[in-house]
């Protein structure tokens, strides 16, 4: 099968749109490498791309996407670990200053952790790979009679958390973080309302950016 026209179309658009403005940028980049200042751990959600809900350009933001934006605690067990590799990447050789993890509402990942959604498939990738939440559920407590929607944000907010606690079980994470060179923050997408809500690093609230 061919290359979906719909991605044609964007490429055709993009290569008389933004590349004419952006080649220099482009070119320097190719030339030198890139730099940027900020990793962000997002989910793979096709409704929340870092790069759109920041306005970033080509080399600002470096980006690793996975179901659900979670970060597993560091296991040096000779395994297939991608998003450590990339942390490593980061940390090591681009010297990032800031990694957020950014998570979203409505994450089907979450959803699926909390209703116990049988296996897609023999193998249960998602099952193995969410069960990774499992000391988020415990943060976001019970349901209660709260609605589901209200449990699932907790669920989604405290999962952020989570990944940021996994993110200081990588020695290089917290080398950094002690000397200054790194700084860790907790994002939180409104995908209906575009609102994008901010972690408080002392009281773990998610507290709303304001706009223009």
């Amino acid at each position: 099968m061919p290359l979906p026209d719909r991605l044609l179309q964007g490429y055709r658009s993009f290569h008389s749109g933004r590349l004419r403005v952006e080649q220099d940028r482009y070119r320097a980049l190719a030339e030198t490498g890139q730099s940027p200042e900020v990793m962000v751990i997002g989910c793979c959600d096709s409704r929340v791309s870092p790069e759109v809900i920041f306005d970033s350009r080509p080399g600002e933001l470096f980006v690793v996407r996975n179901v659900a934006n979670l970060v597993p605690p560091y296991a040096p067990d000779g395994a297939y670990h991608g998003v450590s590799a990339a942390l490593e990447f980061a940390i090591l050789e681009l010297k990032v200053k800031h990694i957020v993890v950014l998570g979203h509402a409505h994450c089907g990942g979450v959803k699926a952790f909390a209703k116990d959604a049988a296996p897609l498939s023999p193998g249960d990738f998602i099952g193995k790979w969410m069960s990774l939440m499992a000391p988020a559920a415990v943060k976001a407590g019970a349901q209660g009679t709260s609605s589901d929607d209200d449990y699932l944000m907790r669920l989604e907010q405290a999962s952020i958390a989570n990944s940021l606690d996994n993110l200081m079980t990588f020695p290089g994470v917290r080398t950094a973080i002690a000397d200054g060179r790194i700084a860790l923050h907790g994002a939180y997408f409104g995908v209906a309302t575009g609102q994008l809500y901010v972690r408080d690093a002392t009281t773990g609230a998610f507290l709303p950016v304001a706009g223009d």
